[in-house]
């Protein structure tokens, strides 16, 4: 029958007091070694305590809240156009054939600068009908002054000098009409027609060409003066009473941004696109080309304590917009009502006071310090 072996032999007792010793020695120190405290400390109001050096190793930088003027109402579609006088069509009263043409569509042309010579048959009558009426005014109004003179003594009736006064009448009508009719379409005595500009602009069209005919068609040019741009707004059913002529309104488009004013507003909704039809300007720098699409945000009064930030000082949480205010111990996520953006500002309508010191930058940081993470 086989001994049993004994736990306590000298070479088993060796290695287990050493292993018991060192259970214990760890046990004790997890019982007095306390738990690390974090480097900040986040209230559940959303207060983060940062001392100075904290918030400079973050890079946290500071925007003051300004008060806001005017708050956005809404972003709706528009149409670059030009105004109504800005376009002219160059005419000629006289039917006749182009023999020079002296600009290109698109081409800069100063008002009266000429665009074409053009020679026309008919007003080479009017020069004619002009020297005729020219060489018999002299003799009507001598006769005239003489029947005049022998009326007063007398010697014939007054009714003939009444008939040469009004001969005298009609002549000089005659001479004036045909001088108009020749001034009209910048005729020479010669049939020569020469067109001009009538402003100062852009040829958006050149509908003939050397040895074309003139005068019972299209206009030959059409010239543009786009130093004043137009807005055709279409403002959607919602922001009807809303929008009123004299609100700001701003373009932002392929990096450039342009300001201009609400100028007009239909009074009914169109009964296809729901929508008002509205007239804005644009400034004469703006460099928008007429036809082009773009996007406007139209802004409303703002109210008491409506204030503009940086947009990248703005974080979505959950269901709603924080910004994080300066505080004497650090940062305070605060809820804010965002109304709109215009570039790269964000207009708020409640939540800051102006003049607050709100962080624009390491947000991101903050939001996951204020959420205790």
């Amino acid at each position: 029958m086989q001994k049993p072996v004994s736990p306590f032999r000298p070479g088993r007792a060796c290695l287990v007091l050493p292993l018991c010793a060192g259970l214990a020695v760890l046990s004790a120190c997890n019982k007095s070694a306390p738990a690390a405290a974090p480097a900040t400390a986040a209230a559940k109001d959303g207060s983060i305590a940062l001392n100075a050096q904290q918030i400079d190793r973050l890079g946290v930088k500071l925007a003051s809240a300004q008060p806001a003027a005017a708050l956005p109402i809404g972003t709706v579609p528009g149409v670059v156009s030009l105004p109504p006088d800005a376009r002219v069509a160059v005419t000629t009263p006289y039917a006749g054939t182009v023999v020079k043409v002296l600009v290109i569509q698109g081409q800069v042309v100063r008002q009266g600068e000429v665009l074409a010579i053009v020679r026309a048959a008919e007003s080479v009558q009017f020069g004619a009908a002009l020297a005729r009426s020219q060489a018999e005014l002299p003799v009507v109004a001598a006769n005239a002054a003489r029947l005049e003179q022998l009326s007063r003594e007398g010697i014939i009736a007054p009714a003939r000098a009444d008939e040469a006064r009004a001969a005298l009448a009609s002549a000089r009508a005659t001479v004036a009409e045909n001088r108009r009719l020749l001034a009209l379409g910048g005729a020479a005595r010669d049939g020569t027609i020469t067109l001009r500009a009538p402003i100062s602009g852009r040829v958006a069209s050149v509908a003939v060409d050397t040895g074309g005919a003139v005068g019972n068609g299209i206009a030959p040019f059409i010239v543009e003066n786009s130093a004043n741009l137009r807005l055709d707004l279409q403002v959607p059913e919602r922001l009807a009473g809303q929008v009123r002529p004299g609100m700001d309104i701003t373009v932002t488009q392929d990096g450039r941004m342009a300001r201009g004013t609400v100028l007009s507003i239909s009074g009914s909704l169109d009964p296809l696109t729901r929508s008002l039809a509205a007239k804005a300007s644009l400034p004469s720098d703006s460099s928008f080309v007429p036809g082009k699409g773009v996007m406007v945000t139209i802004a409303g009064p703002a109210a008491v304590g409506g204030v503009s930030l940086p947009a990248s000082a703005v974080t979505h949480v959950g269901d709603h917009d924080e910004v994080f205010v300066r505080t004497a111990t650090g940062f305070r996520a605060t809820r804010v009502t965002v109304a709109g953006q215009i570039g790269d500002l964000v207009f708020l309508s409640a939540g800051v006071r102006p003049g607050s010191q709100i962080a624009t930058s390491s947000v991101a940081e903050l939001k996951s310090l204020s959420q205790g993470q």
